[in-house]
């Protein structure tokens, strides 16, 4: 029998090769429950996991905690058990005014604005998705009729070093990069996606993502009709949607 990881708590044949990676726990049995056959195969600490299957292939969803260093133990040990493909899918705030709420970020590459990158790669080396995996989330949500942008995240590891940058005593220093990842082009603000990318490099797997945008630069309070078009219900579905292009893809 293969060894049980240390951190998620599997073994090989406990998971699919293709994983999805949420933060939350809790939005894993929603993923799971998307799949055909789904089970709870294991919990611990921060990692929830269910296995199921998509089209017929074995599929999983493992969930991450929140930040880089939950997210790259969950891929280096999920990537030790058999796994090579793996999507993140959780929220993420956005970052330009001309993206409303409810829109879904298919996340190309990630700004390393985070420190768990850094024990695997310098800072120069870029966060990038794969890119069959990249295009199929894009048909994936094409495929469920949602509105997408197709960008760079920005992936932090202080959330409130984003919302309360004023009471930080580096706040001058956030705010100016802040400035600069908006002004390049950056599509939304979440805290995963560049170790996730990098760690997968590192590794030599596949790995991508994709976003719900919640919320807007200014950080005002969202309308009824942002919530609604932001729930978590709405991203569901193209990221199943997503992940059935990706196994397409692969049985070509």
């Amino acid at each position: 029998m293969s060894t049980l990881q240390h951190h998620i708590g599997l073994r090989e044949g406990d998971v699919g090769r293709y994983v999805f990676l949420p933060g939350d726990p809790g939005r894993c049995e929603p993923i799971a429950r998307l799949f055909d056959e789904p089970r709870k195969v294991a919990v611990n600490r921060e990692y929830e996991t269910w296995t199921g299957f998509l089209d017929g292939e074995k599929v999983s969803v493992t969930s991450t905690g929140i930040g880089g260093p939950s997210a790259a133990i969950a891929v280096e040990e999920l990537a030790q058990i058999g796994a090579d493909t793996f999507v993140r899918v959780g929220t993420s705030g956005s970052m330009q005014a001309d993206i409303p709420s409810g829109t879904l970020g298919v996340i190309q590459a990630a700004i390393r604005d985070e420190g768990t990158s850094l024990h695997y790669l310098p800072v120069e080396f870029p966060a990038v998705a794969d890119l069959d995996i990249t295009q199929a989330l894009v048909r994936g949500v094409r495929d469920v009729g949602r509105p997408y942008r197709v960008g760079v995240s920005q992936s932090k590891d202080s959330f409130y070093g984003q919302h309360r940058p004023e009471r930080m005593p580096v706040a001058a220093r956030l705010r100016d990069r802040w400035a600069a990842w908006t002004a390049g082009g950056a599509i939304c603000s979440e805290m995963e996606a560049a170790p996730i990318y990098i760690v997968a490099s590192t590794l030599g797997v596949r790995a991508g993502g994709i976003m719900m945008i919640l919320g807007n630069p200014e950080h005002r309070p969202m309308t009824p009709e942002e919530k609604e078009a932001g729930s978590i219900d709405n991203l569901l579905p193209a990221a199943i949607a997503g992940m059935r292009r990706i196994i397409e893809f692969d049985r070509q």
